[in-house]
C-alpha cells in the first residue's frame, strides 16, 4: 500500500500504465519519468521493481473484484447474478492490453496472482449458482459441476488457450462464457434476456 503523499493515486496510475502497456519493459527510472515522480516515491509503493509490479497487479485484481461484487450485489435477481458476475469480469478485463497479459503470463509472481484470482472467481461462480438454485431462480443443476466446468474454461482463458483456439481475448472470452453459462442454468430458457 503506498504511503507517499499521492496516496492511492500513484498506485492507480501504475495500474493504468501497466494495463495499457504491460510492465516488463519498464525500469523504475522509466516509471518515475512516466508518472512524474521520484524513484524514492515509487519505492514507497514497494521496495523493488518486482514488488512494485506485484503490488500493482494485486491492486488491479483486488479493485476489480470489489467492483464486480458491487455489481452482483446490486442485482436483486438471483437468477441473473451469474450473468452479471461473468459480464462484470469481462468488463474489468477489457482495459488490459495484450502486452499486459503477455507480461503476466511471463512473470511467475503476476501469473500466480492471476491464477489465484481465477480460482476465486470459479468458486464465486459455484456460490452464485448454488444460491440461485436454492432460491429456485435457476434450474436445479449441479452447482459443483458448473463451478468446476467454469473453472476449467477460466483456466483456459487465463492460460491463453481460448484465445488460440477461438480468437477471443480474455474479456471477450468471459463475455461468451457468461452467455453460455447463463443459458445453461436459466430457469426458463429464452424467458430472460
Amino acid at each position: 500500500m503506498p504511503t507517499d503523499p499521492r496516496g492511492d493515486g500513484l498506485l492507480d496510475e501504475l495500474i493504468e500504465l501497466y494495463l495499457a502497456e504491460g510492465f516488463a519493459a519498464f525500469g523504475v527510472g522509466d516509471l518515475a519519468a512516466r508518472l512524474s515522480c521520484s524513484r524514492s516515491t515509487l519505492y514507497q509503493v514497494a521496495s523493488s521493481k518486482e514488488q512494485i509490479i506485484v503490488t500493482a497487479v494485486r491492486g488491479y485484481f483486488r479493485r476489480a473484484a470489489e467492483r464486480i461484487e458491487e455489481r452482483v450485489e446490486a442485482d436483486p435477481d438471483l437468477g441473473l447474478r451469474i450473468q452479471v458476475y461473468l459480464a462484470a469480469v469481462s468488463d474489468e478485463l477489457a482495459p488490459a492490453s495484450e502486452q499486459f497479459y503477455a507480461d503476466v503470463a511471463a512473470y511467475p509472481p503476476a501469473r500466480e496472482l492471476y491464477e489465484e484470482n481465477t480460482r476465486r472467481a470459479a468458486q464465486r461462480v459455484q456460490d452464485i449458482v448454488l444460491a440461485g438454485v436454492a432460491a429456485k431462480a435457476l434450474r436445479p443443476v449441479n452447482a459443483r459441476f458448473v463451478g468446476a466446468a467454469v473453472a476449467e474454461v477460466m483456466a483456459a482463458i487465463q492460460g491463453g488457450r481460448i484465445e488460440a483456439a477461438a480468437g477471443l481475448d480474455d474479456a471477450d472470452a468471459y463475455r461468451a462464457l457468461s452467455d453460455m453459462v447463463y443459458r445453461a442454468v436459466e430457469l426458463r430458457p429464452g424467458a430472460r434476456a
